[in-house]
């Protein structure tokens, strides 16, 4: 099996924070990256994307359930809220989705989201603004729901782009070890 890209830093750096054996979500999951990612920290992984051909290879291994749904669609939102102890999304905006995405991180569960955000367009693609998060758009998403404890809105290199990224917890997280910083 070819083995996905390795999964981004930013993701990789607070799934030690989700509690052993627990459940996590991967929204456009694609290759599947941070689903290996995932299963390899012990969680129990749920990867959903409009195409899972990408991710068909990781179906077999134990914890690991592959769905394939188009999320903007109008079809919907597949989960129960609260369900998830870890909801993690990369590289994928829907507006609609977002309070989906948010709701669904349990009381004592971890959100954590990364995208290209306003500022992009000066290296390529994503460049349609409907894909670019805004400064601040992430905190005004949870906002009200879950505790931010991580939040950048940065420039990164190799490749060059802008991205927001967000760690958020949910109301009931306790005895939290943060890992250092990046």
């Amino acid at each position: 099996m070819l083995e996905p890209s390795p999964p981004s830093p930013w993701i990789e750096r607070f799934l030690p924070i989700v509690a052993q054996g627990g459940r996590a979500l991967d929204v456009a999951c694609g290759s599947g990256r941070h689903i290996l990612a995932a299963s390899h920290s012990g969680l129990v992984v749920t990867g959903i994307d409009r195409d899972i051909s990408a991710a068909r290879p990781l179906a077999g291994r134990p914890g690991v359930e592959l769905i394939e749904m188009d999320l903007e669609s109008g079809s919907p939102w597949p989960f129960e809220p609260a369900a998830f102890d870890a909801v993690i999304v990369a590289n994928y905006l829907w507006r609609p989705l977002l309070p989906h995405i948010v709701a669904a991180v349990n009381h004592s569960g971890v959100l954590l989201y990364e995208t290209f955000a306003d500022g992009n367009e000066r290296f390529g693609r994503p460049s349609n603004p409907d894909f670019l998060l805004q400064p601040g758009e992430l905190l005004q998403a949870v906002s009200d729901k879950l505790t931010p404890i991580r939040y950048e809105h940065v420039h990164l290199s190799g490749p060059d782009r802008i991205v927001q990224r967000i760690c958020a917890l949910g109301p009931d997280h306790e005895g939290l070890s943060l890992p250092p910083a990046l």
